[in-house]
């Protein structure tokens, strides 16, 4: 209710919700771009995993965090962005960060994949906002 409150009395979205957007979404972009600069690793750590054609698939999934976390950040097309963010989420978090079938020291892999199982709550709370 605060929200719709700031909205009607500014004309804009002065909330801290707006702060956590932006910082979410230059996180995922950030994230991604380094993805980008060392795609080898990238494609390297996809094919690990089982991930089918990962020279086109690891590529691909980091260009859809990038402009999907852009996206976020700068409320651009936000059902795309947001919904770009999900998917993305959705499909990597189990993909590739599947601690649970890890041999060995798997606390690397149940990190990550608790940090992506927040960031997936995030991009559905950030989903929601983007159809109302």
């Amino acid at each position: 209710m605060g929200d719709d409150i700031d909205r009607m009395d500014t004309g804009k979205d002065t909330t801290p919700s707006t702060l956590g957007r932006v910082l979410f979404g230059l996180g995922l972009a950030l994230q991604a771009s380094e993805d980008f600069r060392d795609m080898d690793d990238t494609v390297e750590y996809a094919e690990s995993a089982g991930v089918p054609l990962p020279d086109l698939a690891a590529p691909f999934a980091s260009g859809m965090m990038l402009a999907g976390g852009l996206g976020v950040a700068l409320w651009r097309a936000p059902r795309l962005a947001t919904g770009a963010v999900a998917t993305f989420l959705a499909v990597v978090t189990p993909t590739m960060h599947d601690f649970w079938n890890e041999e060995g020291d798997a606390s690397g892999e149940r990190l990550a994949f608790f940090g992506n199982l927040a960031m997936f709550g995030a991009a559905l709370a950030f989903l929601r906002e983007a159809y109302r």
